[in-house]
């Protein structure tokens, strides 16, 4: 497996081909991943070099409806990257482009692990001084039971022990307060069922993802990408007043110089492109999302995560892990 190229859909993004294709180039040279690019050889042929091509002639829009698009476009690049894992013939897809799609191609074509309901995604948040945050649902399942959140609650601790290398990740369920009684009825119930479950802090809010006292929070998927969007929007804008103040006045200027150091380092902890992308959690085979918007580098790093599952047998290890939590966690029901 570890011999096999990650196969990275190359026409999804908003910066597709050429900035994936660079991004591939940069997973080869710098990460020493072997990487196949799936999509048009047409348009690929120019850049992609001596990369392998799967070929794929059809390419799945950011916009498309996910379901569909999959169903209806079975030789579009996200397709055939997910049966290119499926069939052995690569250790993991990587794409940027439409989320719904990708997670749709993975879920069809791989096939759950035996005992997940949902796949979901996993993306961390960056977080001064300690590891990231992992936020699940970031996306994948817009409305959840009680016993969706229960099962990414042990998906995202698996995931974050695998991960991080944390012996008992700290579990947050995202609420409208701290106080048990706070948030819908669907985080009622599953407060209730996680009250048991080993590493399991209780309700928190927003504000406490990225205080460093949490390792993973769990949400539904409409929340958990309102968050993260939220957060990416926040920290960018934060970024700008920062560049306007210094360069405001001669002033602000001269103390640019002096902090400029410090601020691209802060720059660099709050770059999502830095983390390379999310994983798709409870798929037979490895799956990461970039961000629709990703350079080259951010590409690099997501190969840079794939890269990561692989060698650590994330797949494996997770299937494992469900399948003994399973046998000794009661029926949610």
């Amino acid at each position: 497996m570890a011999d096999l190229p990650v196969a990275l859909d190359a026409m999804g993004g908003d910066k597709a081909p050429e900035e994936i294709v660079a991004g591939a180039h940069r997973a080869v040279e710098e990460l020493g991943v072997a990487v196949a690019l799936v999509g048009q050889p047409d348009v690929l042929a120019p850049l992609a070099g001596d990369l392998e091509v799967i070929p794929a002639s059809e390419v799945i829009p950011m916009s498309a409806d996910p379901g569909s698009s999959v169903r209806k476009m079975k030789d579009s690049s996200l397709v055939r990257a997910a049966e290119a894992v499926r069939d052995g013939k690569a250790s993991a897809m990587v794409s940027a482009g439409n989320t719904g799609a990708t997670m749709g191609s993975a879920l069809l074509r791989m096939g759950r692990i035996k005992g997940v309901k949902r796949p979901a995604i996993a993306t961390p948040i960056p977080v001064p001084g300690s590891t990231p945050t992992v936020l699940l649902d970031a996306g994948a399942n817009a409305e959840c039971t009680a016993e969706l959140l229960v099962q990414f609650a042990q998906m995202g601790s698996v995931y974050a022990h695998h991960r991080f290398g944390l012996d008992r990740p700290r579990i947050g369920l995202l609420s409208i307060g701290e106080e048990e009684g706070k948030g819908s009825t669907d985080v009622l119930e599953a407060y209730a069922l996680l009250r048991e479950t080993p590493g399991f802090v209780g309700n928190v809010e927003g504000r406490d993802i990225p205080s460093g006292n949490l390792d993973v929070v769990v949400t539904d998927g409409f929340t958990g990408n309102v968050v993260l969007k939220t957060m990416e929007g926040t920290a960018t804008f934060l970024m700008g007043e920062v560049r306007s103040a210094v360069r405001g006045t001669f002033v602000g200027r001269l103390g640019g110089l002096l902090v400029r150091p410090s601020l691209r380092r802060m720059r660099r902890r709050i770059d999502p492109e830095v983390y390379g992308g999310a994983v798709l959690l409870g798929v037979r085979g490895l799956a990461v999302i970039g961000h629709g918007n990703s350079s080259a580098e951010g590409v690099a790093n997501a190969v840079r995560v794939a890269a990561r599952g692989i060698r650590g047998r994330l797949v494996e290890q997770f299937g494992t892990a469900l399948a003994s939590e399973g046998a000794e966690r009661p029926s949610a029901a």
